[in-house]
C-alpha cells in the first residue's frame, strides 16, 4: 500500500505535521494494527505503527497479502477466480508483540477488524496472553481507514507520551466518529466471503441497481439502492458530505487500483466540505478488495475531534 499522490487541484498534506520513525520520542505504548486498516507505508513508518497481515488463499497458495502482486490478485478476482481470506496466524501477532517488547514497549495497544467479519481480533488475543507485557487487544468494530484513522490517533497519543488509557481513549474516540461508506458493483463477493450481514436483503435486485453500504454493528449493513453506477457514486458523495456537515474531518476515499474516477470523487468532497481537514487516496487492502469487489469504492469519514 502506498498514498496516492494527487493531482494539484486536489491535493493536500495527509497528516500535515510530518514526522520519522528517527525522532519520535521515546514511545512506552507500541501501537499494532492489522493490514485490513489501509494506512500508507510511509504513515505507517512515520508513526512507528506495526502492521500484522491478513493472509489471503488464492491459486492454491497461503500467504500474507503483502506478499501476492496486487494486480495478479485483482485480475483473478475480475476473471472469477476463488480468492479467500484468512486471519493471521497467532504466531505472527505474537512475534510482532515481541519486536515491540525488544524496542522498549511497556505496553501494547493492538486495534484490530472488527470481529463480526474476521477472526483477526481472537487471534490477537490468543497471541496477548503469552506476552510479558499488557497487551489490549481492541475490537474496533470497523475496517478499513475507520481502524487506520483511529490507529493513527493512537499512535500520536502514544508518541506523545500518553499512557495506555490515553492511547485507548484517541482509538476509541476515532473509530466511534468514524463512517464506512462503501460503493459495490455487486454484491456477489460479499455473499462468496459470507462476509454479507444485514445487506443481504439487498440480494437479488437488477444488475442495474448499485448498492451503497455501511458499516454497522461491527458487520457489513444496506445503505441506499440506487440506479446505475454514476448516481449511486454521486450519491455516495452526498451521503459523506452530510456526514461530514460542519465538524472538521478527515476523509480517505479507498479502492483496489486508482483511477480518474477516485480522483473526481476526491475533487468533489474537497470542493464541498467546509471543514476538511486532510484527505487521501489509500489503495485498499487486497483483503477487502476480495470480499466487497475489485470495482469497489470506499469513502471513510472520521472527525477530527
Amino acid at each position: 500500500m502506498r498514498f496516492i499522490p494527487l493531482p494539484p487541484k486536489v491535493a493536500t498534506h495527509c497528516f500535515k505535521r510530518v514526522v520519522t520513525r528517527d525522532n519520535l520520542p521515546g514511545v512506552p505504548v507500541a501501537v499494532i494494527t492489522d493490514s485490513t486498516a489501509c494506512i500508507p507505508e510511509q504513515l505507517a513508518a512515520q508513526w512507528g505503527i506495526s502492521v500484522v497481515q491478513v493472509q489471503i488463499v488464492a491459486d492454491g497458495r497461503v500467504d500474507d497479502e503483502n506478499r501476492f502482486d496486487r494486480a495478479d490478485l485483482i485480475e483473478m478476482l475480475r476473471a472469477g477466480h476463488p480468492v479467500s481470506t484468512r486471519p493471521p496466524d497467532p504466531g505472527a501477532f505474537f512475534w510482532t508483540y515481541q519486536d515491540a517488547v525488544s524496542a522498549g514497549a511497556a505496553a501494547i495497544v493492538s486495534l484490530h477488524i472488527s470481529g463480526r467479519m474476521s477472526q483477526t481480533v481472537a487471534a490477537a488475543r490468543e497471541a496477548a496472553q503469552q506476552v510479558r507485557v499488557p497487551v489490549y487487544v481492541i475490537d474496533s468494530g470497523t475496517t478499513s481507514m475507520s481502524l487506520g484513522f483511529s490507529a493513527l490517533s493512537a499512535a500520536r497519543a502514544a508518541a506523545a507520551g500518553g499512557s495506555p488509557q490515553r492511547v485507548i481513549e484517541a482509538a476509541d474516540r476515532r473509530y466511534r466518529g468514524a463512517s464506512e461508506l462503501l460503493y459495490v458493483d455487486t454484491l456477489e463477493y460479499l455473499r462468496r466471503g459470507g462476509r454479507i450481514g444485514a445487506a443481504s436483503a439487498m440480494l437479488g435486485t437488477a444488475l442495474s441497481i448499485k448498492p451503497l453500504l455501511t458499516v454497522r454493528e461491527g458487520q457489513v449493513a444496506p445503505l441506499a439502492r440506487v440506479a446505475g453506477g454514476k448516481r449511486a457514486l454521486s450519491k455516495l458523495t452526498d451521503l459523506a458530505v452530510r456526514r461530514a456537515g460542519n465538524a472538521g474531518v478527515d476523509i480517505a476515499v479507498a479502492c483496489a487500483t486508482p483511477t480518474d474516477r477516485e480522483l473526481s470523487v476526491v475533487g468533489q468532497l474537497r470542493n464541498s466540505i467546509p471543514n476538511l481537514n486532510d484527505i487521501v487516496v489509500v489503495r485498499a487492502s487486497t483483503v477487502i478488495a476480495a470480499h466487497v469487489g475489485p470495482g469497489a469504492l470506499g469513502i471513510t469519514v472520521a472527525p477530527t475531534l
